[in-house]
């Protein structure tokens, strides 16, 4: 159920704490504020998510609620969702039609510490994939898993070890891509220039085998690298066509969407936004941080759907092939508070979950939730 409108001015008025941008991108309520006066026309979002007759979102109603510090989303076969706790470290199966809750278990070996934790989650062939937060490490592992409401998690395998871990931008979005290969988006942890270092796994996207060995094709021999020059990125979709697609936090400046290519440097720490250089990939998009800090993406209806944290917003980016073909539109701001991940559920519809518990925002009755969405 929505939020009253009342409900959110009281807890607004009783949190009064700015917070101005942070290096992490992912930070809790700030004052919201019109986009600087440098934002060009073409980077300015619509005035008003109604403009357009099509493109519309829906809540549909929610799913499930009363859960904490949600991050990953995964659909297993059959339609029902597994959500993971990032600071509980735990995977609860929850029923696609009813939202009944089951608990999977606590993974063993995550060590949760500012965004670090147990995060993304990919489901393929009878195991699950994590990304999570180890003592030494970020890391993907796996885990056998049967599918039945009462099956338990098998013992974490290791996948891929020894992506750089810090208090902030540990990056966490794992997916399957239509090739069937593994992909991850990591963070640079703080450390900057470790996204610009292609032996580091810090700052990029990754591409890998289903054990954990660099994919064939690869642009980098040997290496997972498949990307580099990305500050944070959480969020990893494809378009029908098979184009790969991430949001990344920026700084202080601009939040961007990328259309990623195999071996491209997307510019960070040298850029931020759109630089227009040479050896540097433009966004496709760009917001100011206050308006978005993205988190997940997802593809539906012919836009890329980016769920935003600090911006409190679902944003729609309509596409024709690889470039934009409208202005990105702003949907359900500060209705659900910050949203973490949105994931396709086929058709016209949208899983979205909502970020209030992650002690960045301010959690009300039923927080956290997964809503559905209907895209027209």
């Amino acid at each position: 159920m929505r939020r009253a409108v009342v409900q959110k001015a009281l807890w607004g008025a009783a949190v009064l704490v700015l917070v101005s941008g942070c290096s992490s991108g992912d930070t809790g309520r700030g004052p919201r504020t019109a986009p600087p006066a440098s934002v060009s026309s073409s980077a300015r979002p619509s005035a008003s998510p109604s403009s357009s007759a099509a493109g519309r979102v829906s809540v549909a109603g929610t799913l499930t609620e009363g859960l904490k510090s949600p991050w990953g989303l995964a659909e297993l076969p059959g339609g029902d969702l597994l959500v993971s706790s990032r600071d509980e470290r735990t995977i609860t199966r929850v029923d696609g039609r009813t939202g009944a809750k089951t608990p999977l278990g606590e993974v063993p070996g995550v060590v949760p510490g500012g965004e670090g934790g147990l995060l993304g989650l990919a489901v393929r062939d009878g195991w699950v994939y994590a990304y999570l937060t180890a003592a030494s490490d970020n890391r993907v592992v796996r885990m056998r898993y049967g599918g039945g409401a009462g099956d338990r998690l098998g013992p974490p395998e290791p996948v891929l070890t020894g992506i750089p871990k810090g208090f902030v931008h540990n990056g966490g979005r794992i997916a399957f891509g239509p090739d069937g290969m593994l992909y991850a988006g990591t963070g640079e942890t703080g450390r900057t220039g470790l996204a610009q270092d292609r032996s580091s796994l810090g700052g990029k996207i990754l591409r890998m085998t289903p054990e954990g060995r660099p994919a064939p094709g690869n642009p980098f021999p040997g290496s997972v690298v498949y990307s580099y020059g990305h500050r944070n990125v959480q969020g990893l979709a494809w378009d029908p066509e098979g184009r790969l697609w991430a949001a990344e936090f920026g700084q202080n400046t601009w939040d961007e969407l990328n259309l990623v290519e195999p071996g491209r440097n997307y510019g960070w720490p040298e850029a931020e936004g759109r630089a227009g250089r040479a050896g540097f990939v433009d966004p496709v998009a760009q917001w100011p941080t206050s308006e978005a800090s993205p988190s997940g993406i997802a593809y539906a209806r012919g836009a890329i759907w980016m769920a935003g944290l600090r911006g409190e917003r679902l944003w729609r980016v309509p596409l024709s092939g690889a470039e934009r073909s409208g202005e990105p539109e702003a949907f359900l701001k500060g209705e659900y508070g910050r949203l973490r991940t949105v994931l396709a559920a086929g058709g016209d519809r949208l899983w979205l979950v909502t970020s209030e518990t992650d002690t960045r925002g301010t959690p009300g009755s039923g927080d956290d939730r997964i809503l559905r969405l209907e895209v027209r």
